[in-house]
């Protein structure tokens, strides 16, 4: 890829954990859809990427059974939980390398960007980042790669960073036009009679407040909820966000390009 057009819109990918992996199974790949999304990234035409993973079932079952997501209970301080969140962290980063391979594979010019280097939380809430890293890698002509990650923690030690958190401040730094959330699902589902749903077509603040953490899958990143919480600050700092399947073939390099592909969306609002 060469040298990138700083005038050309920047453009994030999320692929969720539970679109690359099979959650509910430890460690276990979708190595066909991920070739798929890495083929349709590299053919999307996008002059400037941003891409960004979920730790699915490489990361979720242990940063529960240690507790990254939540204040250390009794024994988990200290060493105890910097030992889990070494464990994660190597869970987390399998699953990455298996991400940049198939990126590089399609042709592009993938450049890995931990976020433990360049963030701290605070009780598990965000509170220094430095996008320095993914910037310089865009003028490079590179194609930064992150994932929701273990990071230090000024009160816990360390705690998870979400994938969606790391989108919602590239957004806002960098001024990302469109941030693209591909998904298992085609969108924020809800009911419209007995056994029947679909896609929330326009997410707001409403919609928010309706929804509910769903209970059946491990998740320590907020899930839906979370997700949508993030779109709504993504479309507060000026771009359009959206969740959609990246199970449908061509989705996602739809949605890259700005065609109004079916899921959900919240669009931008003047800043």
């Amino acid at each position: 890829m060469p040298a990138s057009d700083d005038a050309a819109p920047l453009v994030v990918v999320k692929l969720g954990g539970s679109l690359l992996t099979r959650k509910r199974e430890v460690e276990k790949r979708r190595p066909k859809v991920l070739h798929r999304l890495a083929v349709e990234l590299a053919g999307s035409g996008a002059a400037r990427l941003i891409v960004l993973h979920g730790a699915g079932s490489f990361g979720h079952p242990g940063a529960l059974r240690f507790g990254l997501a939540r204040a250390p209970a009794a024994g988990t301080t200290g060493p105890a939980r910097a030992r889990g969140g070494s464990i994660v962290a190597a869970e987390v980063r399998r699953l990455h390398l298996h991400v940049l391979r198939e990126l590089v594979a399609a042709g592009l010019s993938a450049w890995s960007v931990p976020a433990a280097a360049l963030a701290r939380n605070r009780e598990g809430q965000l509170i220094a980042f430095e996008a320095a890293a993914f910037a310089e890698a865009l003028e490079g002509g590179r194609v930064p790669v992150s994932f929701g990650d273990v990071v230090p923690d000024d009160a816990w030690g360390v705690s998870i960073l979400s994938a969606d958190t790391l989108a919602v401040e590239l957004a806002r730094r960098l001024g990302a036009r469109r941030v693209v959330f591909a998904s298992d699902v085609p969108g924020v589902l809800e009911s419209t009679a007995p056994g029947r749903r679909r896609p929330v077509a326009e997410l707001t603040a409403a919609v928010l407040d309706r929804l509910r953490p769903a209970p059946a899958a491990p998740d320590v990143t907020g899930s839906i909820r979370g997700k949508v919480a993030a779109m709504l600050a993504i479309a507060g700092a000026g771009a359009d966000a959206a969740l959609i399947s990246g199970l449908t073939d061509g989705a996602v390099s739809r949605a890259i390009r700005g065609e109004a592909v079916y899921g959900s969306w919240a669009h931008a609002r003047a800043r």
